[in-house]
């Protein structure tokens, strides 16, 4: 099959755009945004206008999924359009200090696009490793990076709002660096003077529930260890903002060519700091305040592109690295019962829908039919193949080898047969666990279904002790297994993920 795609892109992708210049692209990956996190996925204790303005003037999907449930998987799968599971190093979380997890010889969604002639950017939180085989040094030249698989601009966090290193990154270096400073950091073992939570629980203006008990960073305990770069440390509620900025700073210098912006927001990742004018403005705490913040992210964006002239031939997309989480590792303010994932069972971190079924919503005036529904099954893996096809870009043998073309559904139209037939899930590591989607099946092996340790997590989602088996179309709450009284069907789902895992 891998031989004729070229050939079936290139033929899509010239009946799509004959007689249209290629769209630009907008991206945008949210952090922990789960299923029922927003008004348009009918949350009730949030208002996020933005985005349902978003889907009432495009297509909101209601069967997309993460390529895993958890962050650092799902972006490298995403980019490169390979299951995370498939690649070493660095499947799992990775640290602050990780190297670079895409080999620079890799074809990606950026170096496609580049090839293509787009101008290609990064925004935001990047989590994908820097550096060679020991990691980055923080002192010189940040390299290889976003720029080494495809971007021509990158402004990011090098991991997580709650990991160290605490600063940004612009292209090769850290933003503010002052040579007399010089950064360290380690997730080895405390090193210098910083103050830790754990010894220092007054300083914390944020609680933490488990784990986050380092380096102590603008009141918030961090995971890892960081002396130095005092004047580059960024300040949380500053962050949404800062990011916002430079995403509409890289529309407006690339307006006159083509251009692919990722955009991936801290929003609504631990800690929830948002700005204070966010603070109080939900009724789901920190968290909700969170997502109003994210919301006014992407109205900004859109205004931009209506700004612009630009939005008529702009393709944005906008979906979640993995399903919603509660309390992860800080107290979630409030007294408040908020379904972050809607009717799916699970969080972050889970093999259940929860963990990895998100809102995904996709708007391209007079190419993207306004305020529809699809079921289309699909996952971000098929990101890459799709753009490709929509730009008439060819993919190299053997790269992207697990994306699939889903253009049509982005588009609304009709297939003799689903697409994406399979998808295999996992939440870290490349031995898994993994759980298998068919169809309308859905199993999970039995033994370690959750991740994620957060107190919001029942013990029944962390280890499984018979196999699950579940018909979504009639269950997609995952509440009556199957499997013992279909054996058949457990078998036959049991034979093809162990083929499909074959690496």
């Amino acid at each position: 099959m891998n031989l004729l795609r070229p050939l079936l892109l290139a033929a899509l992708a010239t009946a799509c755009l004959q007689g249209a210049e290629k769209p630009n692209i907008v991206l945008i990956l949210a952090d922990d945004i789960g299923y029922g996190d927003l008004g348009c996925y009918k949350a009730t204790m949030v208002k996020t206008p933005s985005l349902d303005k978003l889907a009432s003037q495009g297509c909101r999907f209601t069967d997309a999924h993460s390529p895993a449930s958890t962050c650092t998987p799902t972006r490298r799968a995403l980019l490169t359009g390979v299951y995370s599971w498939r690649q070493k190093p660095g499947s799992s979380i990775a640290p602050g200090d990780a190297p670079l997890s895409i080999p620079t010889d890799s074809t990606t969604l950026p170096s496609m696009l580049k090839q293509a002639g787009y101008r290609t950017g990064a925004v935001g939180k990047w989590h994908l490793g820097l550096g060679g085989e020991n990691g980055p040094n923080w002192n010189t030249d940040i390299k290889p990076g976003p720029l080494e698989v495809g971007f021509d601009y990158a402004f990011f966090m090098p991991a997580t709002g709650d990991r160290v290193p605490c600063v940004y990154v612009e292209n090769h270096r850290i933003i503010n660096h002052d040579p007399a400073d010089p950064i360290k950091v380690s997730y080895k073992g405390k090193i210098g003077n910083e103050p830790t939570g754990s010894e220092n629980p007054d300083q914390l203006t944020l609680k933490p529930t488990h784990g986050h008990v380092d380096t102590i960073v603008n009141g918030v305990s961090r995971i890892g260890w960081m002396t130095g770069g005092q004047k580059a440390r960024w300040k949380d509620e500053d962050m949404a903002d800062t990011y916002t900025s430079k995403a509409l700073a890289f529309i407006e210098q690339s307006k006159d060519k083509p251009f692919f912006l990722y955009l991936a927001t801290h929003n609504i990742h631990v800690p929830r700091v948002p700005n204070g004018r966010f603070q109080g403005s939900s009724a789901a705490g920190r968290r909700g305040d969170s997502i109003h913040e994210l919301d006014e992210t992407v109205g900004k964006v859109m205004a931009k592109l209506d700004e612009l002239k630009l939005a008529d031939n702009t393709l944005v997309i906008f979906t979640s690295d993995n399903g919603g989480v509660m309390d992860d590792g800080y107290e979630d303010v409030g007294n408040f019962d908020f379904k972050c994932n809607g009717v799916l069972r699970g969080f972050k971190g889970s093999l259940y829908e929860g963990g990895h079924r998100l809102p995904f919503i996709a708007r391209w005036p007079g190419k993207i039919k306004a305020g529809t529904e699809s079921a289309a099954f699909m996952t971000h893996l098929d990101i890459v193949a799709s753009m490709a096809a929509l730009t008439g870009s060819t993919i190299p043998e053997g790269q992207c080898r697990d994306s699939i073309n889903v253009l049509p559904y982005l588009l609304g139209e009709k297939t003799d047969k689903p697409l994406r037939e399979t998808f295999v899930a996992h939440n870290g590591g490349t031995e898994g666990p993994f759980s298998l989607r068919a169809g309308q099946w859905k199993f999970i092996p039995a033994g370690r279904g959750q991740k994620t340790n957060f107190p919001g997590a029942k013990a029944e989602n962390r280890l499984l002790p018979v196999p699950q088996l579940y018909n979504l179309s009639q269950d997609l709450s995952e509440t009556k297994n199957l499997a013992a009284e279909q054996p058949a069907k457990l078998a036959e789902m049991q034979a093809l993920l162990a083929k499909l895992i074959q690496k």
